[in-house]
């Protein structure tokens, strides 16, 4: 069939031709390049380095996501925000959930996705003086912390459609990180991680009154 017979179809039946177009370039809201300082800062104590990151859920036709920060000194999951959109309002919800119960910490890590570089986010940290290390591009082994909580949280939780309700996998979602960070005995720790958490600040506090009781 020629070109001509096929155009005079194609018109008699309102046929167009696909036509590819080219990709949109996004405009970069990068807020600056930041090195990985925990190449070679090393938690030293609570509340010293946390890290973020989030990861997604499906239930049925229904995607959600959950981010988290934690504090890498007692592997404490210490923030959490579960949305139905990703952006800067989910990875900044979950940061302001840690700093409601916690001080805020020298350094926080995460990787170079667009809910951490955002404005807003940066600006967040850089007002409250908390200094920002990021993972290299194409590296998620630099947040591993936060990989290796996942996938952990993901077999404990088992299969989201098992939920009647999204409500219900929310509420599930929470109580998973309960006793992940209440009742699960970290490898590394030996222990649950608020177990930890609470021995640490009492063999503080037994120290400091030790100390001021006989002096320096």
């Amino acid at each position: 069939m020629n070109r001509k017979r096929t155009q005079r179809v194609m018109r008699l039946f309102g046929l167009k031709p696909y036509r590819r177009r080219g990709r949109k370039r996004r405009k970069t809201t990068s807020s600056g390049i930041y090195p990985n300082l925990l190449l070679t800062a090393i938690p030293t104590s609570p509340e010293h380095v946390w890290a973020a990151d989030f990861t997604e859920l499906w239930r049925r036709e229904t995607k959600l996501y959950v981010a988290t920060v934690i504090d890498l000194y007692t592997r404490e999951i210490i923030g959490i925000h579960v949305a139905l959109k990703k952006g800067v309002t989910l990875t900044l919800q979950a940061l302001y959930a840690a700093l409601h119960r916690n001080q805020r910490p020298d350094l926080f890590h995460s990787d170079n996705g667009r809910e951490y570089d955002a404005k807003l986010f940066v600006g967040t940290l850089t007002e409250l003086g908390i200094t920002i290390s990021r993972s290299r591009p194409g590296c998620p082994w630099e947040n591993g912390y936060q990989e290796s909580f996942y996938d952990k949280f993901k077999i404990d939780l088992g299969d989201p459609n098992r939920c009647n309700s999204l409500g219900e996998l929310v509420a599930e979602i929470h109580r998973t990180i309960w006793e992940y960070n209440n009742t699960r005995i970290h490898s590394a720790l030996k222990m649950p991680q608020k177990t930890f958490t609470k021995r640490y600040f009492e063999e503080k506090k037994l120290v400091e009154s030790v100390s001021k009781e006989w002096g320096p």
